[in-house]
C-alpha cells in the first residue's frame, strides 16, 4: 500500500493499516532518515521506494507475516530487493535501540508479589523395556534364512 494513500487517514485507521500509531511511525522515520542520507552519500542507484514506503513495507512484513514475494508484488519490486530493504530497516531500528524491548532480567523483576506458587511434581514413570533373556527369542540356525 502506498504511503500517499494512507497518510490522509484518521489516526485510528492509520494505526489499523500500519500497525503502529502515527507518532511512532514518525519517530521511526526520524531514525531512518539520517541513515538513508548516509547510505545515499556513498553513491549508487537511488531507491525505487520512498523512505515512508520502505518503513511501511517492513511494518507489513512484521505485522501480517506476508512473504517477501507478496510484499514485493504490492510495491513493484523483486523479492530479493524487498528482503534487503526490510533487513536494512530492521537493522537500523535495532541498532538505534529506541524500539527495543527490555532485557530478560528487567522483565523478570516485576513489582507484583505472588502469594501462592503452584508446582506440579507428579511422577510419571518412563516406560522402558524389561531387561533379561526373554526379550530375545531363541531359534534354530536352520530356521533362520
Amino acid at each position: 500500500m502506498k504511503y500517499e494513500t494512507i497518510k490522509s487517514y484518521s489516526e485510528e485507521r492509520f494505526r489499523r493499516i500500519a500497525g503502529v500509531k502515527r507518532v511512532t511511525f514518525e519517530k521511526m522515520l526520524e531514525i531512518l532518515k539520517p541513515k538513508l542520507r548516509e547510505k545515499l552519500s556513498k553513491g549508487g542507484r537511488k531507491p525505487t521506494l520512498t523512505l515512508e514506503e520502505m518503513l511501511l513495507a517492513a511494518l507489513e512484513y512484521w505485522r501480517e507475516y506476508r512473504t517477501y514475494a507478496h510484499i514485493a508484488a504490492s510495491y513493484g519490486l523483486h523479492e530479493s530487493n524487498m528482503y534487503r530493504l526490510i533487513k536494512w530497516v530492521e537493522d537500523v531500528l535495532i541498532k538505534d535501540g529506541t524500539f527495543s524491548l527490555p532485557g530478560k532480567k528487567a522483565l523478570s523483576k516485576s513489582e507484583v508479589e505472588y502469594e501462592v506458587v503452584l508446582i506440579d511434581v507428579t511422577e510419571t514413570p518412563i516406560e522402558r523395556p524389561k531387561r533379561g533373556n526373554d526379550s530375545t527369542i531363541p531359534g534354530r540356525k536352520s530356521g533362520t534364512p
